[in-house]
């Protein structure tokens, strides 16, 4: 049975424990607040940017064999990279875990069409982790997820994967991101780069949706000469906004995972509490039994 003095050792561990995840909810708070406001000021550009990509895409009548080259699908898909946006470090509870096994189960569904899966790591925790599997880890960028960057990150990791498409390295890129839904849903999802697929809409209800006003945009100079300046830029938005999505689930994820972490130290210091008390009484009572003991022998 553990002495008084291990418990009290044990209370005192416990509650410096929760003091520290205190503090460590507190600045993921703070990160959180000003990496939610980048990610809600960037979200509606980036999707209005796929609009007018969209729109413009309409205009031009061509056939896939004139397909502009960050739009034509490939017709015998072998390699694939996939670029995955974890963490660089941990204490953020199942961030990670979630989407490393939405990239393994990524990777199975590609091996059973024999198709050849390469990383691009973003992020610590991925990295290792993939480096450990002894997967195939093209480039990493360390240092990203969860601090400030800018744009030119987004840039320089989309142009080495557009180069990479257009000199028919790879047949298809694709994004593992999470998305900021909430402070209690975090989503991995896999969104492909290239080529470059369709529009993303924003999900109406279907009565405005039947009132939506489509738009019109005025180019100049042709679409066709705007398309080709914009699609690598739709691939650099659309990296940029994963970055910072899931910078946003990142924070909030680590302070959920913290303010549980001190609510089960606060837990476990008032059941040591009553642990002590009971050994403390025990002890008590010993010691009166042989007080009680050695007054009833000297009597006899």
């Amino acid at each position: 049975m553990a002495t008084l003095k291990d418990i009290e050792r044990q209370i005192g561990a416990v509650k410096k424990t929760q003091k520290i995840t205190k503090a460590m909810n507190m600045v993921a708070a703070s990160k959180l607040r000003g990496a939610q406001d980048k990610m809600e000021a960037f979200r509606p550009y980036a999707l209005k940017f796929a609009e007018v990509l969209g729109s413009l895409a309409e205009r031009i009548e061509a056939d896939e064999e004139h397909l502009p080259p960050l739009l034509a699908p490939r017709t015998e898909v072998k390699t694939v990279d996939l670029i995955v946006m974890t963490s660089d470090r941990g204490l953020c509870g199942s961030f990670n875990t979630n989407l490393i096994a939405k990239a393994e189960k990524f990777l199975k569904e590609k091996a059973d069409q024999g198709v050849e899966v390469r990383f691009i790591c973003a992020g610590k925790k991925g990295r290792d982790y993939f480096r450990r599997k002894k997967h195939n880890i093209i480039d990493e960028h360390i240092g990203v997820v969860g601090a400030r960057f800018g744009f030119n990150v987004a840039v320089n990791s989309g142009r080495e994967m557009i180069d990479s498409f257009l000199a028919e390295e790879t047949d298809e890129v694709y994004m593992l991101y999470s998305e900021f839904v909430s402070m209690a849903k975090q989503a991995p999802t896999v969104k492909q780069l290239l080529p470059i697929a369709g529009v993303e809409k924003v999900e109406e209800d279907q009565e405005a949706a039947d009132e939506v006003y489509v738009a019109e945009h005025i180019c100049e100079p042709s679409a066709e000469e705007l398309m080709a300046e914009m699609l690598p830029k739709q691939v650099y938005v659309q990296v940029y906004r994963g970055l910072l999505e899931t910078s946003t689930s990142e924070h909030a994820a680590r302070m959920a995972a913290m303010d549980n972490a001190t609510t089960n130290c606060k837990e476990m210091v008032t059941s040591l509490t009553l642990i002590y008390n009971k050994a403390r009484q025990a002890a008590i009572t010993a010691e009166l039994m042989d007080i009680v003991g050695g007054a009833e022998a000297l009597k006899g």
